[in-house]
């Protein structure tokens, strides 16, 4: 029997485009003389629709596309993901299915049981839970069809609060009951930096529990901030990897079954460097979010410093050089040599720049608050009008040119504070605001791999705003090597601060770091939103109160 993974990039509620991309691997798979075709979760409408899901014309919309699809379906059968509506008295109005197509008809479906409602997950809002498990008879085999969580019910966590099972029944269980041959798994999981091994242990783990092979389809692209890593894999029943699907990128493959059983051998693209795969999910955000909301061109404030290089080097592999810009502001404060790497950054880029020295409307806005400020001490109330300035010009650019303004702050920057609200915080699209200052490093010294890129100045000097005479980052904040790692414990592994320790942690500084993070949950409610690339980001995956004392 011969089986086809379906890797595909899906857009939400475009059902036009989505129809296209699976009717057409349909066809590939028929000229590859396979019998299933496997595709991946909410496939039809594209995931995650969120309150698209409430409208019942969009709901109609994916059943119209479902009959479609099975019209395409003679002499090949295939799996989709899309939403279907409850006919139950009771329960939420939708359930997440995984549908058999064949012959132009519905013949079998599955309903996801487990709907995670944690970090950006709130799949329990729209769906109810499925309660009934049943093998699909396909070829003389009997199939196990589950849906992403559905087989991740002993998944690991970072935090050491929670359990290490969410669940209180496990579908796969309830299913092995029945004597599947093979386990199918249709899911939509976001790409996490930290979470690639655990997600192939997952497949791994069950493979070897079960003793049989597990195919499993993941989308790729990326929707808004969520992006797919796609590398959808077949491990067979020793629990080894027999073949994985490429990272961040479309593919359609037919593999035999007999050779699955056969035994393992070697796969590439499993062993892939962590900075490697960010930058591909960073650059695979970017593009995806300007391809999938129509814009073509972006624009970089410029300032000379890592964040500003490192967002600049990633939009233009994205987009194209032709399709990014960069504006340098240099005020008094500014380096000479600040000015001079943004050129040069710009220039081994091919990027165009312009540059306009912000003096002028500094002076004018220190002239005409004098009146109102005298006798008071200049302090952070100038400096912000600096940050202030460059995006009301950055912002004149956008409009004028029709180009998306990328913002540069880092999540070191964000968790604290680090940013002026209305100022360098403004953009349409946070490229790094899921990356620590420690990672921007490392993400630079990867774009530099087969030569400079990014002026080595801007790598090795010390990290400052340039808002006032001699200023550095580690005037008021920890060595980034300290912070990041307090950061990451706190945020991530959301550990109290009593137990939060490293090498140059000591107890005040842990205070005075989570302070200031709680303080600024402000000024992140009102940032853009985040390409996400770890287990914890800020935006929808951490949602905090404003108002709390905690």
């Amino acid at each position: 029997m011969k089986i086809t993974l379906a890797q595909l990039n899906y857009h939400i509620g475009n059902f036009a485009r989505n129809k296209e991309l699976i009717c057409n691997a349909i066809l590939k798979a028929k000229l590859d003389n396979s019998d299933i075709i496997i595709f991946s979760e909410l496939c039809v409408p594209g995931y995650p629709p969120l309150d698209l899901l409430d409208r019942l014309d969009f709901v109609e919309k994916c059943n119209d596309t479902v009959k479609e699809i099975a019209g395409e379906c003679t002499g090949i059968t295939a799996i989709i993901g899309s939403p279907v509506i409850n006919n139950n008295k009771e329960g939420k109005k939708l359930f997440n299915s995984a549908l058999v197509l064949s012959e132009g008809e519905i013949v079998f479906s599955a309903q996801k049981s487990l709907l995670p409602t944690y970090d950006i997950f709130d799949e329990y809002r729209y769906f109810e839970p499925g309660k009934k498990f049943s093998v699909f008879k396909f070829n003389g085999l009997r199939l196990a069809i589950t849906i992403c969580e559905d087989l991740w019910d002993e998944q690991p966590f970072e935090n050491e609060f929670e359990k290490k099972s969410l669940y209180t029944i496990s579908p796969m269980e309830e299913l092995a009951k029945q004597k599947p041959d093979l386990v199918i798994n249709i899911s939509a999981s976001p790409f996490s930096y930290s979470r690639t091994g655990i997600k192939a242990d997952i497949f791994k783990n069950k493979a070897r529990k079960y003793h049989l092979p597990v195919i499993s389809v993941n989308q790729t692209g990326a929707n808004t901030e969520l992006i797919f890593d796609g590398a959808s894999r077949i491990v067979n029943s020793n629990g080894d990897i027999w073949r994985q699907l490429p990272y961040f990128r479309e593919a359609v493959e037919t593999f035999n079954l007999d050779d699955i059983i056969a035994g393992a051998r070697p796969s590439g693209d499993i062993d892939t460097e962590p900075i490697e795969l960010i930058h591909k999910a960073l650059v695979t955000g970017i593009h995806d979010y300007f391809a999938k909301t129509r814009f073509s061109s972006c624009l970089v404030g410029l300032s000379g410093g890592i964040d500003s290089a490192l967002c600049l080097c990633l939009a233009v592999e994205a987009l194209g050089n032709e399709n990014a810009r960069a504006l340098l502001m240099p005020s008094r404060y500014s380096s000479e040599h600040s000015v001079a790497d943004a050129v040069a950054l710009a220039k081994n880029l091919n990027v165009k720049y312009d540059i306009i020295n912000i003096e002028k409307p500094f002076k004018a806005f220190e002239e005409d608050l004098a009146p109102l400020f005298s006798g008071k001490e200049k302090d952070i109330t100038e400096e912000n009008l600096q940050a202030r300035i460059r995006a009301v010009l950055l912002m004149a650019v956008s409009n004028k040119f029709g180009c998306i303004l990328l913002n540069t702050s880092n999540k070191s920057e964000a968790a604290v504070g680090y940013g002026t609200l209305y100022g360098d915080m403004a953009g349409g699209l946070s490229v790094i605001g899921d990356l620590y200052k420690t990672d921007i490093y490392r993400l630079a010294n990867y774009i530099n791999r087969n030569g400079e890129i990014i002026p080595d100045n801007t790598i090795v000097k010390k990290p400052s705003a340039e808002l006032r005479p001699g200023q550095f980052d580690t005037d008021s904040l920890p060595e980034y090597r300290v912070l990041d790692s307090i950061l990451y414990q706190y945020i991530e592994l959301q550990k109290p601060a009593d137990r939060i320790s490293g090498e140059g942690i000591d107890g005040a500084t842990v205070q005075k770091v989570i302070r200031l993070i709680n303080y600024n949950e402000y000024k992140r409610y009102q940032a853009p939103p985040v390409l996400r690339v770890s287990s914890k980001s800020f935006g929808d995956g951490r949602r905090m109160p404003l108002v709390a004392r905690y």
